[in-house]
């Protein structure tokens, strides 16, 4: 894997998202803000895919998930699954490891109100696309909303209508990979019980189910 076409912590592409950045190190100095890199096995057996940085989450720590409410449910289950030696992320130093997974985002980069534009989607799907095209087949590759789902689906280079979201079922992909679908883990689709811990749980089920056969 070129780490290059990976990921690239000077990219400036997408001119909204560099502006915003710009205005978020003014206000929190002391935050990341920047493109935020992958995190886990570079040869992992699950990769999730997220949307983007939360703005008090991974754009503060440099790390996905990583104190933001959308971490909650993620870590405890990458952690009760077997992937993960904690069930809570709370900085980059805090000791937390993942085995056999990689945590990445469609969107490198923290966009305003945590809404990326279809145009920013399409410029950061290279990276996404280099990511997926290093995984083994085999691999199951999470995806964390719709929008990660179409992010996946488009840097594979598959017609999109051909495999529909929907929580928690999966689409054997030609490319010899797994696509397994879940609502995102944000506050809001919690607080509206729209995704619960229950129902969370059983997407990993179902990835254990795919890992072990």
């Amino acid at each position: 894997m070129n780490a290059s076409e990976v990921f690239d912590i000077n990219c400036r592409k997408c001119e909204r998202l560099d502006d915003f950045l710009c205005d978020v190190r003014q206000k929190y100095p002391n935050y990341y803000a920047r493109p935020v890199p992958a995190f886990g096995d570079t040869n992992p057996k699950l990769l999730v895919v997220g949307l983007a940085p939360g703005l008090h989450g991974a754009n503060r720590t440099g790390r996905p998930f990583t104190q933001d409410f959308a971490g909650i449910l993620l870590y405890e289950a990458l952690y009760e699954f077997g992937f993960s030696n904690r069930s809570v992320s709370e900085s980059v130093d805090d000791g937390l490891m993942l085995s056999n997974c990689r945590i990445t985002n469609a969107v490198k980069c923290l966009p305003p109100q945590n809404k990326p534009n279809s145009d920013e989607i399409n410029l950061c799907n290279q990276y996404l696309a280099a990511e997926l095209n290093s995984l083994e087949e085999g691999t199951v590759i999470l995806a964390l909303g719709s929008i990660a789902h179409l992010a996946v689906l488009k840097a594979f280079g598959f017609k999109m209508s051909l495999f529909p979201f929907a929580h928690n079922i999966y689409h054997p992909l030609p490319s010899g990979h797994i696509l397994v679908d879940s609502y995102h883990t944000s506050r809001y689709n919690v607080q509206t019980k729209r995704l619960s811990k229950a129902s969370f749980t059983d997407v990993f089920i179902t990835i254990r189910g795919l890992l072990t056969h």
